[in-house]
């Protein structure tokens, strides 16, 4: 295995408002991001806040997916994880932001549990637990 995981942080702006507060559409959209990568879908959990915003998870085989929306700014806050490389975390997230009408996206890609993370311009903050 050449990583432990792959995870996709991704941003989305200049979204449709009303698909960002429509828990029952951002639902079936992320079951069916899922499943699309190739995932397998064990538990899915998703709140409508009030007055706006929608955030959720889908538990999947592999790790998971999660979702946060600010429709009043046109906003999603979007994380895709999976473990191994049998899942391409990309096709799900591409998947999502098409989905949510993006105009803007915005990726950060990351190799998980094999040494330090580097991110460009992250302020990383250390700790160890004794």
């Amino acid at each position: 295995m050449d990583t432990m995981g792959r995870h996709i942080i991704t941003e989305l702006w200049e979204c449709n408002p009303d698909k960002l507060n429509d828990i029952d559409f951002i639902e079936r959209l992320f079951v069916d991001a899922a499943l699309r990568s190739g995932a397998e879908v064990r538990e899915v959990a998703f709140h409508k806040f009030a007055p706006h915003g929608v955030s959720g998870v889908v538990i999947i085989s592999e790790s998971h997916l999660t979702i946060h929306s600010f429709p009043e700014h046109g906003y999603a806050s979007i994380d895709v994880f999976t473990c191994g490389d049998r899942i391409d975390p990309a096709t799900a997230s591409q998947y999502i932001a098409e989905g949510l009408d993006a105009k803007v996206r915005e990726d950060v890609k990351l190799e998980r549990g094999m040494g330090p993370i580097r991110v460009p311009n992250a302020q990383v903050a250390l700790s160890k637990s004794n």
